[in-house]
């Protein structure tokens, strides 16, 4: 693994799960016409924002029609998703981090990326105080709740999608679905863990401190510049015809 690669951290705040959508795919657009062009110009990018209520599935999801009829009438969104992984939901409160990296400038490995990313939750809860864990399923859990959910895709070793991070949020929309799939277990926050206020504001350094770390590399703030080439990007294939 190259020590020390540089990951530029662009903190989106409340934002729709379509709108995210479209900015990491215009970074991983990016990611593959430097890897084509041979710029060498990098555009590893960790992505952290909370989303709107929103429901999402993996690619191999089958739900049926009448229950994503059910869970749109809760006041949330249903979005079907090329991430793998089952049904989760996103919210306020709840810290998500896509990271979109190159994984051959750290290591060409799809499992030790999402080992990566368990690891990174993991230590954050250890700072808190909470013994964070892994089980057979993806993710990371304390006790039997689990507390971060991970899907992730993957094209020609560029990532998407990522980690969410219950910090601070509402808990009773998962009430209404088997988190994952997995109908036995619960879910948890950190605030619900620690019975104190973990606030975005306050796991979000954590969680950035705790990624450094565990993918040995260097962040800084992107620049503003390269925040509006990849908005001009989106706005720029809407003109498109398609």
């Amino acid at each position: 693994m190259i020590k020390n690669t540089m990951v530029k951290v662009w903190k989106l705040g409340l934002m729709s799960y379509d709108t995210a959508l479209k900015i990491q795919r215009a970074i991983v657009r990016k990611q593959l016409e430097s890897m084509v062009d041979g710029t060498g110009k990098d555009w590893d990018t960790l992505l952290l924002l909370e989303h709107r209520p929103v429901y999402t599935v993996g690619i191999r999801d089958d739900t049926r029609k009448e229950e994503i009829e059910r869970l749109s009438s809760l006041g949330a969104a249903f979005r079907k998703t090329d991430r793998g992984g089952q049904i989760t939901f996103h919210g306020p409160g709840q810290l998500v981090a896509y990271p979109i990296i190159n994984l051959k400038h750290f290591k060409p490995s799809v499992k030790w990326y999402v080992n990566n990313l368990e690891e990174t939750v993991i230590n954050v809860c250890s700072e808190l105080g909470l013994k964070g864990k892994r089980s057979p399923h993806t993710g990371v859990w304390i006790e039997d709740s689990k507390v971060a959910a991970i899907g992730v895709h993957a094209s020609r070793y560029v990532t998407s999608h990522g980690i969410s991070l219950n910090c601070d949020n509402d808990l009773s929309w998962f009430d209404h679905i088997d988190p994952c799939g997995l109908d036995d277990n619960g879910v948890t926050s950190l605030s619900n863990e620690t019975r104190l206020p973990c606030t975005i504001d306050k796991i979000t350094p954590m969680f950035i401190k705790s990624f450094d770390k565990v993918f040995n590399c260097t962040t800084e703030n992107l620049e503003v510049d390269a925040q509006i080439e990849i908005l001009n990007s989106i706005y720029n294939k809407l003109l498109v015809p398609q």
